[in-house]
């Protein structure tokens, strides 16, 4: 099998980009977590919530314009986008609902070297949001932002 180079390149910018934003989304996401669940007192779920959805709203904009570069319906791309985005937080869901209540994480108070409150709640949704990502990225890849061929 023969890997055309042209395509692998554009499929690392793509990639690179994707991961700028990523990370853009992941600091909305968290720092909206953060104020709303250790500051405001807001329950894990709809800080958790509001969280992705700003960062879902700035995901579409930048990746529909600048990693993808689509010029197909917007319409179409945003439900697509949407449905992508319901699938992915419900594989977020659960594995938070496994790491909080399954294995208990939900009561972890405090580790010495990170003294936070809510600190298995904060652990818990780093490590759901990268599979979140990963699941979000094929997702958008092969369905919303396909390319016309």
């Amino acid at each position: 099998m023969k890997i055309d180079k042209a395509e692998a390149r554009k499929t690392t910018i793509q990639l690179l980009k994707y991961g700028v934003i990523g990370v853009s989304n992941t600091l909305i996401t968290l720092v909206t977590f953060y104020l709303l669940n250790t500051l405001a007192g807001c329950t894990y779920g709809v800080a958790n919530v509001i969280g992705y959805i700003l960062g879902v709203i700035n995901s579409f904009i930048w990746n529909r314009n600048w990693v993808f570069k689509t010029h197909n319906s917007v319409k179409r791309e945003a439900m697509l986008f949407g449905i992508g985005f319901l699938l992915c937080l419900t594989l977020q869901g659960a594995v938070s609902w496994f790491l909080l209540e399954g294995l208990g994480w939900k009561n972890m108070d405090e580790i010495s070297w990170l003294p936070m409150k809510n600190t298995g709640q904060n652990i818990v949704m780093l490590i759901a949001m990268v599979s979140y990502t990963l699941a979000n990225y094929i997702y958008n890849r092969v369905v919303t932002f396909r390319e016309k061929k």
